[in-house]
């Protein structure tokens, strides 16, 4: 039972950074442990990690992974939400709704067999990205919101990338809102149905 308890740990924890102690101790086994069944899970394709964006000109950067499930259905399985409805009010309803848009972008990479360049962003003064896309020679910041009307001051965090050594491209706002909109000429509003 003790491996169960630990798959149900770590998907309450999806879209977080990954803490392998806490999650060996909500479970009682060692962190060694953890480490090897984190790693049979990443192996058997049930979680991926979503590292950090960092360059040279980039300093003071977080270095730890973001964990996310490939099937978000199983995360909610595990996290005991028996319906849309009670998932919409829970506890990490946010962080469920960024494991499915992570999971999704990542598997659309898969299955059109290009390759997956992608990362989030933190660094030490606060400033975070929820997903950095490169494509074609630019970076694409995306923020992952609940909100059906997010606010435009979140696309703000998307300068940090401005320093770097790649151009930013064209960012998102992905959310709850039913249309495609614009927050302005470089950052779009996005559906989290069209993704």
């Amino acid at each position: 039972m003790t491996f169960a308890d630990f798959v149900r740990a770590a998907a309450c924890r999806t879209g977080q950074l990954l803490n392998v102690h806490d999650i060996a101790m909500d479970v009682g086994v060692s962190d060694e442990t953890a480490k090897r069944w984190l790693s049979v899970l990443e192996r058997s394709d049930v979680i991926f990690y979503l590292r950090p964006y960092s360059n040279n000109l980039l300093k003071r950067t977080i270095k730890t992974p973001k964990m996310y499930f490939f099937d978000t259905g199983l995360v909610a399985y595990l996290t005991r939400y028996s319906s849309p409805e009670i998932l919409a009010n829970g506890a990490i309803n946010g962080a469920i709704l960024e494991n499915y848009v992570v999971s999704e972008i990542r598997k659309s990479y898969f299955n059109d067999a290009r390759d997956c360049l992608m990362w989030y962003y933190r660094d030490k003064e606060s400033n975070e990205i929820d997903m950095v896309i490169e494509s074609d020679g630019e970076l694409h910041p995306l923020e992952i919101k609940r909100s059906v009307n997010p606010a435009s001051e979140i696309v703000s965090a998307f300068s940090v990338l401005d320093k770097g050594s790649v151009p930013r491209g064209r960012g998102a706002i992905i959310c709850m809102r039913p249309e495609l909109s614009a927050v302005n000429s470089d950052n779009l509003i996005v559906p989290v149905w069209m993704i």
